[in-house]
């Protein structure tokens, strides 16, 4: 399948408008069960231009700053917060928020006007929210999913948000209700890290979460949205992961830094 025709079938799935096709992802995929295609190569397209920051330009810079909020930051000094409800750490304006709508832990409808782009995981024209966009070295899309609101389904009131930086595939699921179906795995592509809510209760549950995890083949899973859930209760859902418990609230990641073995990194404050 030519590359062109790759990314049109993705747009059709509903992945990205056909502006996306001005920027090839590296993470596209389709689930491996789907006959006739794998996964594509790990390997960055060209490496992001290097500039004095403090980070080299294979790195990413990951903090757990609250409930579903957690900071991504490039060599190239972009700043992406997830899940966005106004707060990203103390002194912290992002350059890019992600937001959902489920509840007020997700968004704001005042942010802060010193961010520089605010993209909500729904439209409120209604239908699909549709992003892919670049910022500095980062390339942000998303995958509609529905919600659940006042006991009912809302179709595609939340997004599963992609961000591709320094050649990694980081997904955040958002405030998701419901499994996945294989197109919704084939928009998403492949995911290095992917951040997960383990509440159990207000999102979908952890036995579901733990197959989608499982199913994804993470190199890295990153929980949030826990509440006061006892998180062995997630951790049981995928027994094959490892499990670090750090003291830090952030880490520092690359490619060629990715574990062997999928694990579960417990940061500071989750």
């Amino acid at each position: 399948m030519s590359a062109r025709l790759f990314i049109a079938a993705l747009a059709a799935l509903g992945a990205a408008p056909a502006s996306a096709q001005m920027v090839p992802s590296t993470c596209y995929a389709l689930a491996r069960e789907m006959p006739g295609v794998s996964f594509v190569s790990q390997r960055a397209s060209s490496p992001a231009p290097f500039r004095v920051a403090a980070l080299q330009r294979d790195e990413v810079r990951i903090t757990y700053a609250q409930h579903a909020t957690y900071i991504i930051e490039s060599a190239e000094g972009v700043v992406v917060a997830t899940d966005y409800s106004g707060h990203a750490g103390p002194g912290v304006v992002p350059d890019v928020v992600t937001m959902n709508k489920a509840h007020s832990s997700h968004f704001t409808p005042a942010p802060d006007p010193g961010i520089g782009l605010v993209l909500r995981g729904w439209n409120p024209e209604g239908g699909p929210a549709r992003h892919a966009e670049t910022v500095g070295d980062v390339y942000i899309r998303n995958v509609p999913t529905d919600i659940q609101r006042y006991g009912a389904f809302e179709e595609d009131g939340n997004s599963i948000f992609v961000f591709e930086v320094a050649g990694l595939c980081i997904g955040h699921l958002g405030h998701l209700h419901h499994e996945l179906t294989n197109d919704h795995y084939a928009a998403i592509g492949r995911l290095d890290i992917v951040m997960v809510p383990v509440d159990g209760g207000y999102t979908m549950s952890q036995t579901g979460i733990g197959d989608i995890a499982a199913r994804l083949r993470s190199s890295i899973v990153l929980p949030m949205h826990r509440f006061r859930t006892p998180i062995e209760r997630f951790l049981a859902q995928i027994p094959d992961f490892k499990v670090e418990r750090r003291a830090e609230a952030s880490f520092t990641i690359s490619m060629r830094g990715l574990p062997e073995r999928p694990t579960v990194i417990l940061l500071s404050g989750v």
